[in-house]
Order: structure tokens, then sequence, then C-alpha cells
């Protein structure tokens, strides 16, 4: 097939893995992984959205059964205590403890570990997102892990080069691939061993005090550092496919090469670039500057955001508020294109990605930009008042026929209020531009045309062709003298939807200087 959408490229390419023989394990298995320190967020979204578009065009090429899993380290000994969580001082204690140690802060789970896998799969689950969650803590404790570490044990020496060429001349005097948990105080211990036993599969240490300690390396007596910890996961369960984000790019060597030593195959690499606010700058968890899955749900649906993670993903993207009225109103316009698209076109339609075979049918006749600008003209404050525009325009449309149009108008009133309504800044007209807009007031108070978009966008188009060289002067100052803002929509369709008399009347009030 030469189909180009990204996720079919990464699909032929993972195809190529098994063009000879399909895979001994019966299925081609997909991961994602998530560090439960913290809840999920908008990165954890998109790298199991994008995953998902991997695994859905690749079992559209090939009848090989698949499996997407998301794991959990949440071994992971605990750093530092989160900020965001109640009586955060009771947690103090508990410090360097694994994740499924530490006590859950809110009270509703086993262990705060438990609490934020919770979070996971309840996130995951709210997006219909078809995977297999496993947690490193059962997955260590159960034997599940235990051939691959007692290899670890094993190729000790091998593994420690790989690491320690990695690393500056200070940390290879104290680095080691094993992190024992203390048999006492269960702390993941930052130690070097002084005896690895591969015959016996344990290793020894000693702790702070002096004391020396020998555990088992099976049964969740140690855990790997998390560079290791990559290339044994992938060999023990067989991983065909990862993505993760361009800063693991530079370990990727690593990882592979922990694989390829404990005899297995390293699976194909996807890493997509990180997301910038809106100054430029990366998107982090700390700062929580960008915009936060929370956030962008509650100005638009769950398939904008989806179509906004499947564009370019190689490419960083500036992710801020004033990108999703873009990302609705396009993610829309692939819906509607998509009935009338042959086979081909709809296998490189992003919507087709979001939804597979079972794409929806756009009723959202309205578009998202044309509902914030009839907010802000209307001075509407519930939904209601924007039905009454909505059904003038459109008669057959309703709350009940057109779910998309009425989740729309919710959110473009929340929007326009957030971030529309504080930044609107309108301007006195120029001595043309006054006189422009009087003829066009003139032109639509005798109109008896048609409402329609087009024509009505001739006339708008017949007053300012005579009167503007170039041409897109006389809209810009139609949105900014009219609307407050930069750009806007297409004009005729924009008077449609408002209403001849009520341009007029609009236009009698800039003229009037009482706008703004």
């Amino acid at each position: 097939m030469d189909v180009k959408a990204w996720p079919f490229k990464e699909a032929r390419r993972l195809l190529k893995r098994y063009e000879q023989a399909p895979p001994d394990k019966g299925y081609v298995l997909f991961e994602t992984g998530y560090g439960p320190s913290g809840l999920p967020h908008i990165g954890t979204f998109g790298e199991v959205a994008r995953t998902s578009m991997v695994r859905r065009a690749f079992k559209e090429l090939s009848d090989i059964p698949t499996r997407l899993v998301c794991f959990s380290d949440d071994l992971d000994g605990m750093r530092k205590v989160p900020g965001n969580v109640p009586n955060p001082e009771l947690l103090e204690q508990y410090l360097q403890r694994p994740l499924t140690d530490v006590p859950d802060p809110f009270g509703t789970h086993a262990s705060f570990g438990h609490h934020n896998n919770a979070m996971l799969c309840r996130f995951l689950d709210t997006f219909g997102f078809d995977y297999e969650f496993i947690s490193a803590r059962d997955f260590y404790q159960s034997g599940q892990f235990d051939q691959i570490l007692l290899r670890c044990a094993e190729k000790y020496d091998d593994l420690m080069k790989i690491m320690l060429n990695s690393l500056r001349e200070e940390r290879q005097q104290s680095y080691s691939i094993f992190l024992p948990l203390h048999p006492e105080s269960r702390r993941v211990m930052y130690v070097p061993m002084n005896n690895v036993d591969a015959r016996k599969g344990t290793v020894t240490f000693k702790d702070e005090t002096g004391r020396e300690w020998t555990v088992p390396v099976t049964g969740g007596h140690v855990k790997l550092q998390w560079k290791p910890d990559f290339g044994a996961r992938w060999a023990a369960l067989g991983v065909d496919f990862e993505m993760y984000g361009k800063e693991h790019a530079t370990n990727e060597k690593i990882y592979d090469a922990v694989c390829r030593t404990l005899g297995a195959r390293p699976p194909n690499h996807f890493h997509y670039e990180l997301f910038l606010d809106d100054q430029g700058q990366k998107i982090s968890k700390s700062s929580g500057n960008g915009v936060s899955i929370d956030q962008w749900l509650t100005y638009a649906a769950t398939e904008s955001l989806s179509y906004f993670m499947y564009q370019k993903p190689k490419t960083a993207k500036r992710m801020f508020f004033d990108v999703i009225p873009k990302a609705v109103d396009e993610y829309h316009q692939q819906l509607r294109a998509y009935p009338g698209q042959d086979d081909k076109a709809r296998l490189n339609n992003p919507v087709w990605h979001i939804h597979g075979g079972n794409v929806p049918e756009s009723n959202l006749v309205v578009s998202f930009a044309m509902l914030l600008n009839l907010v802000s003209v209307s001075a509407a404050e519930k939904k209601d008042q924007l039905w009454g525009f909505i059904q003038r325009y459109a008669p057959n449309a309703s709350p009940e026929t057109h779910p998309d149009l009425d989740q729309g108008a919710d959110f473009a009133l929340r929007y326009f209020n957030d971030f529309v309504k504080p930044t609107r800044r309108y301007r006195p007209p120029t001595d043309q531009e006054r006189e422009a807009l009087k003829a066009l007031r003139v032109e639509l108070a005798a109109y008896d045309g048609l409402i329609e978009d087009e024509a009505l966008q001739s006339v708008v188009y017949a007053v300012g062709r005579d009167r503007f060289d170039p041409l897109r002067d006389w809209f810009t100052a139609l949105y900014e003298v009219l609307l407050g803002a930069s750009q806007g929509p297409r004009f005729g369709g924009f008077i449609a939807l408002y209403g001849v008399a009520e341009m007029v009347a609009l236009i009698d009030r800039a003229l009037a200087g009482e706008l703004g």
C-alpha cells in the first residue's frame, strides 16, 4: 500500500519484522510506559493515542493478532513528596520507598502507586482505549520477570559495561544496574554491589550503616535502574513497538544493547517531538505551562485532541489555548470530507486513524470559530440564546439532532468568556473604512435576496473590491472594527448566521463609536 499517513508508514515498517514468519509468541506487542509518581497527563494521552493509531494501521495491513500493554513503573522509589496531594508531610518518612509501599494520601487505595494506577486506568477507559495494564510491582513479585533478572545476573559485567560507558566518572563509582529493596526499611537502594552471584541468583550490598545484606534478584527483591529496565522489559515481554519523546532518543542505543545482551530483539522505535507553550518553551508538568488534558476537554471534545495529536508527531508544535478552535474546525472538516473520499484517501484522513472504520458523521453545521464570533456580537450568555440564531440559519438543526453543535455551543461560551472576551480590542474605523461600512450598511439594508453564505459574501466582496487594494485590508477592517479581533470567519457566512438586520444594527453601533 502507498498510503502516506505516518501510522501506516510505521505499520509497514513493523510488518517487515515478520515478513518471513509470524512471531513465535502469536501476536505483535505494542507498549507504552507510565511513571505513577504523578497523575496521568496530556503526554500520557498522546502516547497511547498515537500508539493506538499505529496499531490500528497494522491491523489493517495484517491478520497477525496484536496487544497493547500500558506498563506502570510503580516499583520506582518516591524521590520527592508531590506538592499537590493532601497532608504531604505524612509522606516524608516514605521517601525512596516504592510507590506501591507509600500510603495513599487520598485514602482511597492500598498505596499512592495503586491510586495513580487506578487514575491511569480510569483515564484510559474514559477515552475508550483498548489496552492491558501491567504493574511493575506485580510483574517483579509474581515471577514473570525472574528469568530476565537471572539473565541480568549472568550478563552483569556486559550490562555494566554498556551502562558505565554512558556515565560520568563519579557516577560510575556507585552505579549498579540492580537496585535492591532494603529487607528492613524497604527503601530502594542506590548503592554499588559488593557481589553478584549468577549461580545463586543473588546480590550482596552494604547499606548506609555498613551492614551487609544478600538478597535474591528474583521475586521483587530488586528492581532494575530505569535505563536497563527499559531494555530488560522489552526482552521479558517481547515488545515489538514502543514510542516515546525525543528526550529518550539519545538512550535508544543503550536500551537496544541491553535488550540484545539479554538475548532478545529490540522493538521498532518511534520518537516524537515535544510540545511547546505559546512562548516556545517545552511544556512541563512541574511548571504547569501549556494545556492540560482537563483544560482541553473544558473547551473541546476528545476527538479534537486526538486530531491534534495525529498531526505531524515528528514536528515540535505549540500547544496552548489558541490552537483549540482550529483543531476543532479542522477535525470536523475532515469528518465532512470522509464520506466522499475513495479508500486510499480515507486511509490518509486523520479521522480514520482516530475512529478506525467507524467514522461518525459531523453535524457541526456552524464552525467553532463562527460560534465564538456569534457569542461575541450577540452578547449571549446562555446556550439557548445561541440556538435562536443557529436555528434561523439551519432550521432543521436542534440540540437533539445535532449533538456536536449543541456541545460546541457550550464549549464556545466557555472559551469566549475565558480567552476571547478579555482580549477583544475594538478600534474606530479610518475614513476610508467608515465610507465602506456605510456602503455595506446601505447594501444590507436593501438586501432582499437569499440568506445564504455565498450570496452575502458577494455583497461584502463587491463593497470592498473597488475601495481596498489589497482586498484583505477590507476584511481585516471588518474583523477589527466590528468583532474586536485581528481575524475572523468568512464574513458572508457570518452575516447569514447572525442575521442581516442584526449586522446593519452592529454597523450602526460601530459607526456611532458604541462598540468596545
